[in-house]
């Protein structure tokens, strides 16, 4: 056999290799485009089957040629997925995930992943969407991009400037620290712990939106409540639950949220948006399909 010919158990090492260097990379990729750890983990998977079918001695640049596949297999999964959407009950809310403190240092990368932005992505159509992705989280040139979304580097250029233009006039208004995350949510922890409201009412927005996703499977309010009186007075008549689901902080999607159990299990995740220091919104995840991922930390990398 040729010195310079791999046999192919050598093929599938040096390809499984490369797979596994860039899988937390890759996921995080997919997830970012589609708020959904369990289609991510499917577009791994469907990654994984073009890449070791691809000729390793062709490829220049390894980590560029796996972020291309895996955008490409997460455009066709987005697609499906708002079809989906749109049979689905009630609100839809990303899929919450633990992480680890490590992402909630790296600011920018937190602040991609929260379920604020997670839902501001979600009024891109798919195509903005990836190249935001691509271009915003992890700093790709437009010509990588293109490659990879099959545009050519001006049309990328295009969406890029629409999509940036889109996101900023619905982000979270300032930076928004940890630390006023956490005392909002602190706040909310001290309403059910001594059945006093005014602290948590003091810190809504006029306009603050609830919305909460049970799939059609945990009950959960089947449109989104708009307003502070609104709003208060569901935390109100469902104090007595939160009592018995006593919440605990944690990091969530890279910024602290809290954990409901109820008999030991996780029953509710819920999560907020801050705007200039006052809570513009609550999202509270109670689909069960959709907090398998709660049990360990998740790592996510740029």
């Amino acid at each position: 056999m040729d010195d310079t010919t791999q046999s192919t158990p050598d093929r599938h090492q040096d390809a499984t290799e490369a797979f596994v260097a860039h899988r937390n990379l890759l996921f995080t990729v997919a997830y970012e485009m589609l708020g959904s750890a369990a289609d991510a983990e499917d577009v791994l998977q469907e990654t994984w089957l073009r890449w070791a079918g691809v000729d390793l001695a062709t490829v220049r640049d390894q980590r560029a040629y796996l972020v291309r596949i895996t955008t490409r297999q997460s455009l066709d999964r987005l697609r499906a997925l708002g079809r989906r959407k749109e049979s689905y009950v009630g609100p839809w809310l990303p899929e919450p995930l633990l992480t680890a403190p490590d992402v909630a240092a790296d600011v920018e990368l937190a602040d991609s992943v929260s379920m604020a932005m997670l839902l501001v992505l979600e009024t891109l159509v798919p195509i903005e969407r990836a190249v935001f992705v691509l271009r915003e989280v992890f700093d790709l040139g437009y010509e990588e991009i293109a490659e990879a979304v099959d545009k050519s580097p001006a049309a990328v250029r295009q969406l890029a400037y629409r999509a940036r233009s889109h996101v900023a006039a619905r982000r979270p208004r300032g930076v928004v620290s940890a630390a006023e995350t956490r005392s909002a949510l602190e706040a909310f922890q001290r309403a059910v712990e001594t059945g006093e409201l005014q602290s948590l009412l003091d810190i809504l927005a006029p306009d603050v939106v609830f919305l909460g996703d049970g799939g059609g499977v945990a009950q959960a309010a089947l449109t989104p409540i708009v307003g502070a009186d609104a709003v208060g007075g569901v935390l109100a008549a469902g104090l007595a639950n939160l009592v018995a689901r006593s919440p605990q902080l944690a990091h969530v999607n890279g910024y602290p949220a809290l954990i409901l159990r109820l008999d030991g299990d996780i029953d509710t995740v819920l999560a907020v948006r801050i705007d200039e220091g006052i809570i513009t919104g609550l999202y509270s995840v109670r689909n069960p399909q959709k907090l398998s991922r709660l049990q360990h930390e998740t790592t996510l990398r740029r």
